[in-house]
């Protein structure tokens, strides 16, 4: 006859408070890298008019700010390429070693724009020099969500795992508050001359000592547990790409789907809109972003109940909602931005961020929950930037080529109602994974 023995309760304790304080420095950490990753990022989409009269001087500033895009969208070509090899590093390496090199190459990459001569100076090699160097940016971002995602997914219990998830997308749009607020400052404090001499620069030279706090941070956590386990076990992918085409194009192809309301809505939405309340609403540049950081802050706060209501009611549940809500609601608030003073438009950005954040909050989790832990980085980071290369780096770009190609102020809304539907046929499409173990 066998006896079991409990174990202590103090050492039940010890492993659940060892647990959370593990569980917490995996957020802190995931937090904070990505926080630095995008606010590099976004900084670009801020000061687009201003780059825009900085590498391209000669053209229409219509024309200039339509090139400035271009260079912004191009830089996403790569982000697929970078998705798979970055998911090759982080499905067999290791997905810490991925995301502290990701941080290195991102802030490298952004302090360069910083010391980067303009048109006057050097000519036509300027924007040339800013478009590689925006290629480098698009390479280091696409490794950076999916990884950062995938990581937390790992760590995080089963019962609460789109709530935890839910951090990265709340840090990515808390460095596009930072870079939004730093917007504002900068285009109060500074004259027009000023901002094109030195003032755009400032926020790119701040990513070298943010990104080297990012990679100390990261460096000090040991990777995930299912990781280690499958490094254990000798189960690691020698080629995660052969074997995620090989098995698992279904779910590339519905994670695709999913993703374009977020490539689209995000860069619309959080990125884009400054610029099209100053170009095409005639708004002020410092009330446009101060509009952008009242909707990023409400933003951030709903983000994570819409990650714990995720995990209530499930993932299929809130992304087919999502897609619902902007197919019915996109043109008319679009339309009520025309004439709108600034209280109205700021309530018109805050229901857009609304009703993103219940796409933006699930969207990591379902995921990384649909492909299993031996192509998990692989998956999400191949079929995310794939999505996000095609629809949402393009987005400005395309808005902007809208607007002038149909004269009309609301060919964004009909952009970003298209891209619903397509998210909106692949969750229907999809299997609940909510409540369950991660694929293995």
């Amino acid at each position: 006859m066998s006896h079991s023995v409990a174990a202590p309760a103090a050492a039940r304790t010890d492993d659940a408070d060892g647990s959370q304080t593990v569980l917490k420095k995996v957020l802190g950490a995931s937090f904070i890298g990505n926080f630095v990753e995008w606010f590099d990022y976004a900084s670009y989409g801020y000061f687009a008019t201003v780059i825009a009269a900085a590498f391209f001087p000669d053209i229409a500033p219509g024309s200039a700010l339509l090139a400035t895009y271009a260079v912004f969208a191009i830089s996403f070509v790569i982000r697929p390429l970078g998705g798979i090899i970055w998911g090759a590093i982080g499905d067999r390496v290791g997905r810490r070693t991925a995301l502290s090199w990701s941080i290195l190459i991102m802030s490298g990459a952004t302090t360069v724009i910083a010391l980067l001569p303009d048109y006057h100076q050097i000519g036509i090699a300027a924007p040339i020099l800013l478009l590689l160097v925006r290629m480098v940016q698009g390479f280091s971002a696409s490794g950076e969500y999916a990884g950062a995602t995938s990581f937390i997914a790992e760590y995080a219990p089963t019962h609460r795992r789109g709530l935890y998830t839910s951090i990265v997308p709340a840090s990515t749009a808390a460095g596009l508050l930072a870079g939004s607020l730093m917007s504002a400052a900068l285009f109060w404090l500074l004259n027009e001359a000023q901002m094109q001499a030195y003032g755009w620069r400032l926020p790119f030279l701040l990513a070298l000592p943010l990104g080297l706090v990012g990679l100390y941070i990261r460096l000090r956590l040991e990777d995930t547990p299912r990781f280690r386990e499958l490094e254990q076990a000798h189960h690691l992918e020698r080629t995660p790409i052969r074997e995620l085409f090989g098995n698992h194009g279904r779910q590339i192809a519905i994670a695709f789907g999913a993703t374009c309301l977020n490539a689209v809505g995000f860069y619309l939405i959080l990125s884009y809109m400054p610029t099209y309340l100053s170009t095409e609403m005639g708004m002020g540049h410092t009330e446009s972003f101060i509009a952008a950081s009242l909707s990023l802050a409400v933003y951030i706060f709903l983000i994570f109940l819409m990650g714990q209501l995720s995990d209530r009611f499930g993932r299929k549940t809130a992304l087919i909602t999502a897609s619902v809500l902007f197919i019915l609601l996109t043109v008319p608030l679009f339309r009520m931005l025309d004439g709108a003073g600034f209280v109205t438009i700021v309530l018109i950005q805050i229901a857009f961020g609304a009703l993103l954040t219940i796409n933006d909050g699930t969207l990591p989790c379902f995921l990384s929950e649909i492909f299993p832990t031996r192509v998990r980085y692989s998956g999400f980071a191949f079929s995310f930037n794939a999505a996000n290369a095609l629809f949402g780096g393009t987005a400005p770009f395309v808005a902007t080529w809208l607007i002038g190609a149909t004269g009309s102020k609301l060919a964004p809304a009909w952009y970003l109602v298209g891209a619903a539907g397509l998210a909106l046929i692949a969750m229907l499409l999809a299997r609940e994974t909510a409540g369950k173990p991660l694929a293995d």
